[in-house]
């Protein structure tokens, strides 16, 4: 199983650097939607909106949401930063509360678990998730800080795994993801460390080791919160994975919870005079 995990993960890697680095932000932007169409098709699956027709109208729905978020932002023309900002800051402050409920789980399932609710969810954090990495896209040398979005995330969950499964000794969410650990959770920061000294060697002339880590721990935080969210969900749905369209890995939406989560508190803090 664990090779066939990392398979899929270099199978996947390389398609997204191939698709990030070939395409115009334009193009990316729009060519990642499928990637969202198909979370949202998983999303529809495990909150139980069951046939096909009805899980291609919520695509539809969210699809328009982003339409008409996509013209208010100016895109394709651009992204207007003002705008993009005031939408970020929602994000964040919806996933803060996702926090609080996690927190209070299971006797938080009274706010979130109603089905329409849970559909009003799904909508709005793939709609963030895309506004996000556009965002970031049109911003100066676009493809590379997405990149660096990504790769926070990944070390994040690498890091969290490999320390978890050696020494993952205390749970950190026992109900939501008994997998979780703090030693994981630990050894996901300190691989933050080795991706702040390898970008200090690029930006070392704009950037201090302070405001980098100002960035980056923030981010694989709310990385780790989009994790346990999604386990939340599942658990509450009575269902392992939210695909199978990714062998070792399950579906969309477990490889890119903990990036639905993190990259709007990433792009936020780009916006708001955070320049590397």
């Amino acid at each position: 199983m664990l090779k066939l995990r990392i398979v899929t993960a270099v199978l996947m890697a390389i398609v997204f650097l191939a698709m990030l680095f070939s395409m115009p932000p334009m193009v990316f932007s729009i060519a990642i939607l499928f990637a969202v169409a198909l979370g949202a098709w998983e999303w529809a699956d495990v909150i139980g909106i069951a046939g096909a027709v009805p899980r291609l109208v919520y695509i539809f729905v969210l699809l328009c949401t982003i339409f008409g978020v996509a013209v208010w932002l100016g895109f394709p023309a651009g992204v207007a930063s003002e705008r993009a900002q005031c939408i970020l800051l929602i994000a964040v402050t919806l996933w803060a509360v996702i926090f609080l409920w996690i927190q209070g789980y299971p006797s938080s399932a009274i706010l979130w678990s109603p089905r329409p609710v849970q559909a009003a969810m799904g909508i709005l954090l793939l709609t963030f998730t895309w506004v996000a990495i556009v965002s970031v896209l049109y911003k100066d040398q676009g493809q590379w800080l997405l990149l660096v979005g990504i790769l926070i995330v990944v070390l994040a969950d690498v890091g969290g795994f490999i320390v978890g499964k050696i020494a993952g000794r205390h749970k950190m969410a026992p109900i939501v993801s008994p997998g979780k650990t703090w030693e994981g959770f630990a050894g996901g920061l300190v691989f933050q460390l080795v991706l702040i000294v390898c970008l200090m060697q690029f930006w070392s002339e704009h950037l201090s080791v302070l405001k980098l880590s100002a960035l980056i721990f923030p981010v694989a935080l709310y990385s780790v919160i989009g994790d346990l969210f999604e386990s939340m969900i599942k658990r509450r749905s009575g269902v392992k994975d939210s695909g199978a369209i990714l062998p070792g890995h399950g579906g969309v939406l477990d490889r890119i919870d903990g990036i639905m989560a993190a990259l709007p508190m990433y792009a936020l803090l780009l916006h708001s005079n955070f320049s590397l």
